[in-house]
């Protein structure tokens, strides 16, 4: 019995490959990940890949920018669900999901890895601009519905929940680094927050 495959509209093989090169450099590494190793897991050949993407460099920041749009769909589902301790929820939300690559694994890949690549740098910068400026709007946000401390600077604690971002993934990926402190930590900044 012969199977035969649905074939996909562009946008949807576009999709499909951007999906598959996201698990690729999840496992692997920006310079770990190959595009023939991405085309191969997609089932499509690398020419195809090429059409939709014309780089390994530009899959990479789209990876980025599809990691980033999870995020935030994420944080605000958890805020819409939560809004009282919406940063708190954003964080356990962000720190549960398990499916696809979490957006600073890759930020952490592309500094380490690609860090010399004044493409991917201009890319990192801008995008970490952009999630600092969303998290400072989720805070003011919060603020105006007296869920969050409306002493407290917006602009420095968005940073101070990115670094927090980076010290859980830095914590993770030594299988428990801080050990308990990383508990403590999470109940003072919210604590400091709700305040």
């Amino acid at each position: 019995m012969t199977q035969t495959r649905q074939r996909l509209t562009a946008g949807e093989r576009r999709q499909a490959v951007l999906d598959t090169a996201c698990r690729v450099f999840a496992v692997s590494s920006y310079r770990g990940a190959t595009t023939a190793e991405i085309a191969r897991e997609a089932g499509i050949s690398e020419p195809i890949l090429y059409r939709h993407f014309g780089s390994k460099r530009d899959l990479y920041v789209a990876c980025l920018e599809e990691a980033w749009a999870d995020l935030r769909e994420l944080a605000e589902s958890a805020v819409a669900a939560s809004p009282e301790t919406c940063l708190g929820a954003v964080a356990d939300a962000f720190m549960a999901k398990r499916a696809k690559i979490r957006l600073i694994d890759l930020w952490i890949q592309g500094l380490n890895e690609a860090g010399d690549d004044p493409v991917i740098a201009k890319a990192l910068r801008r995008q970490i601009r952009e999630v600092h400026d969303f998290f400072t709007a989720m805070i003011v946000g919060g603020q105006a519905r007296g869920a969050i401390a409306a002493d407290r600077d917006p602009r420095a604690e968005a940073w101070i929940f990115v670094a927090g971002g980076l010290l859980a993934t830095i914590d993770q990926r030594l299988g428990g680094l801080l050990g308990s402190d990383f508990e403590a930590v999470r109940r003072e900044r919210r604590r400091w927050m709700l305040a």
